[in-house]
């Protein structure tokens, strides 16, 4: 077999990001998340679908807390850029609304409607128009802290590798003040190489221009880097390779690995107040 990537040939480097092969109970959590979601929109306050954009998929939910001046918890879901809706997650903010936080869930366009490049766009417009009106929604802008679960952990790294002056916003180096990446993906050459490029339409320059190891890191937020215990190789090897690489710029990093869990089961504990995930994060929140 010939290696198309490190040491794996393509059967080998598509199995290490199969998810939905390695854990065929992914349909259960993404049906369980979808009944969770209503019940969150139901029992909590919301604003729905304020726009943040042009275009019909730049949309964002807003959580508020009841105290002015909340911290801002922004989280931006995976689905590996083609999948998944932000109405699949509303139910993170049941884990920080006890803790007097308020809670945005961002939507953006997905492959094959859109290119890589446009969605990290998206997701930087996002937290951009956040840093404008975030005070209007009751929150303080200048303590937004940022969570993603697989593709969602790659966006939020893209969005803190932003120069906002560039991109035309007037938002502070340290826009986002710290970050957890669940299960991210932090190099996409071995996703431009593997079979999830069907979707995704990369080549190798897109690839490297959108991974976060590649990126310049402005301000020195700390990361929580959590891991599935039985997620891949390849997975564990992006997590370590991001934490050291973090490390190496001099800022703090952490990486977590659960006892139990995998790609999906761990995202779950965020729906907990009190789960150790929930309180790891609120630990590095301004």
């Amino acid at each position: 077999m010939t290696p198309v990537y490190g040491d794996y040939d393509q059967a080998g480097l598509d199995a290490q990001y199969n998810n939905r092969r390695r854990f065929p109970h992914y349909i259960d959590y993404f049906d369980k998340w979808k009944r969770w979601s209503a019940e969150t929109r139901q029992n909590l306050k919301c604003h729905l679908d304020v726009p943040f954009g042009d275009s019909a998929a730049e949309t964002l939910d807003i959580f508020p807390a009841e105290d002015a001046d909340a911290p801002i918890f922004v989280f931006v879901h995976g689905g590996y850029w083609y999948s998944l809706d932000k109405a699949d997650f509303s139910y993170v903010a049941e884990g920080m609304a006890p803790h007097g936080v308020t809670t945005v869930v961002n939507n953006y366009a997905l492959a094959p409607d859109v290119g890589m490049d446009e969605i990290v766009r998206q997701n930087r417009a996002a937290f951009a128009w956040l840093w404008e009106h975030g005070r209007d929604y009751g929150a303080d802008p200048t303590r937004i802290y940022a969570c993603g679960h697989s593709a969602g952990g790659h966006l939020v790294n893209m969005v803190m590798a932003t120069d906002w002056a560039g991109f035309g916003a007037d938002a502070p180096d340290d826009l986002i003040k710290g970050a957890c990446l669940i299960s991210g993906i932090y190099d996409l050459e071995p996703i431009q190489l593997c079979y999830l490029n069907e979707k995704l339409g990369m080549d190798a320059q897109c690839a490297r221009r959108n991974s976060p190891l590649l990126q310049t890191y402005r301000a020195p937020a700390p990361l929580t880097i959590v891991l599935g215990k039985d997620e891949s190789d390849d997975y564990h090897r992006q997590g370590n390779a991001m934490a050291d690489f973090w490390k190496g710029l001099g800022y703090p990093a952490e990486v977590v690995v659960p006892e139990v869990g995998d790609h999906f089961t761990i995202a779950d504990s965020l729906r907990d107040p009190d789960s150790d995930l929930v309180r790891a994060q609120l630990r590095d929140m301004p």
